[in-house]
């Protein structure tokens, strides 16, 4: 099961998630988030959770097919074509 998400979750991990995780530009390096273990912990449960994966492709026009949500109408939009 899941924890809840906080109001500070939200609002960071998009940014400092991403960025320990090493999907940024190279302020990571700089910042050195991979070597805070319990952040990198706290960034990869986020990035796990069904509903992020779902939301970092909605309105991705850019990388690998299977990415890319340019635009989202309906649940099944997430539904990659066979």
């Amino acid at each position: 099961m899941n924890t809840p998400c906080s109001i500070a979750d939200i609002a960071n991990w998009p940014w400092y998630g991403g960025l320990a995780l090493g999907r940024h530009y190279d302020a990571g390096e700089f910042l050195a988030g991979s070597e805070y273990a319990n952040v990198v912990r706290w960034a990869e449960a986020i990035d796990a959770r069904p509903a992020v994966q779902r939301g970092r492709r909605v309105n991705r026009v850019w990388g690998p097919a299977q990415d890319q949500l340019a635009e989202r109408q309906s649940a099944s939009d997430f539904e990659l074509p066979s």
